[in-house]
Parts: C-alpha cells; structure tokens; sequence
C-alpha cells in the first residue's frame, strides 16, 4: 500500500494539472463548440483555391484588407455556378431581402428596436452575471442549458394543455 502522503501529492499534482485560462470565452461562449485542447481543428483547414496569374500586372485587383481573397474557398457559391445559377445572387445585399419583407413587416407592425441584438446582448450578459454567484460546478457542464433551465417549457405538459383546449395536435412522441 502506498503511504497517506503519497496519495495526498498525487492527488495534488493532478489538481494541479487544471487550467482557468479559458474562464472568460466560457462566459461568452455559452455552448462551447469549440477544440479546447489549443491545437488546429482537422475539419476546418481547407486548401487554398490555387493562384491565377494575370495577363498583365496592371489588371491586378485592389487590396481588400481584412475582406476575402480570390483563393478563397467558397463551396456553396461553386455549386451554384455548377448547376447553371448565379453565384453572385448569394452575396449579401443590404437591407431587408424581397423574401423576408412581409414577416418582416408583420413582425414590426407595433414598431420595432434597431438595437434589439444588442440591447438582448447586454441584458443576456447581466442576467448571467446575476447567476454567476450560484453558478459554480465541481464538474464542468452545458453553461446554457443550467443558467436558462428555469426558463424551459415542459413540452408535455404545454401539448396536454393544447389539447384540452381543443387544439389539433399531431401525435408526439413517448415520453421517456
């Protein structure tokens, strides 16, 4: 058997062996789909498209600093132009497109915030900071799922309530 004192330099050792550098991304970063490890996600290194060179320097494009490149992939734009459509159309256009104008319209029929993703920013980062006194694990888990589990519907019940009040409901499956 191993002596107390072994045991207990083990056991601080691989507390040790914990890092809290990322604490603040954790806190942005509600559902933490990102490679924690530090090291290069395999899935998102893609190849370069392969360099053109012009037919004369001077038809070289202008700079476009912290914009895209032409060796850039862009796969949905290639498949488009592949099955005879216009890429181009994929780009974003500003303002509100034709297809979404009409929700758009009913959505703000009593008026509408310009700043309403950022003023929901602002009031989803104080409600978390209001939480972050109660909201410590001893195991890490879901940071989305345990500060908004009181805010959660019970789909059941809400599917009972509809029923019995006459709604039509298509069927559901078993609880588990």
């Amino acid at each position: 058997m191993m002596p107390r004192a072994w045991i207990i330099l083990a056991l601080v050792a691989l507390t040790a062996c914990g890092s809290r550098q990322d604490t603040a991304d954790r806190e942005t970063n509600l559902r933490q789909l990102r490679n924690p490890g530090g090291t290069p996600e395999e899935f998102s290194i893609v190849p370069p498209k392969p360099l053109e060179a012009p037919v004369s320097l001077t038809e070289l494009p202008t700079p476009t600093p912290g914009g895209t490149n032409r060796t850039d992939q862009t796969p949905l734009k290639d498949a488009v132009a592949v099955l005879g459509g216009a890429p181009s159309r994929l780009d974003v256009q500003p303002g509100i497109g034709a297809g979404d104008q009409a929700i758009v319209a009913r959505a703000s029929r009593f008026g509408r915030a310009d700043d309403i993703r950022e003023q929901l920013a602002a009031e989803d980062q104080a409600f978390r900071e209001r939480r972050s006194f109660f909201n410590w694990r001893l195991i890490p888990e879901d940071t989305y799922n345990r500060v908004y589990r009181g805010q959660s519907l019970d789909p059941y019940s809400a599917l009972e309530a509809a029923r019995r009040a006459g709604v039509l409901t298509p069927s559901a499956p078993p609880e588990r």
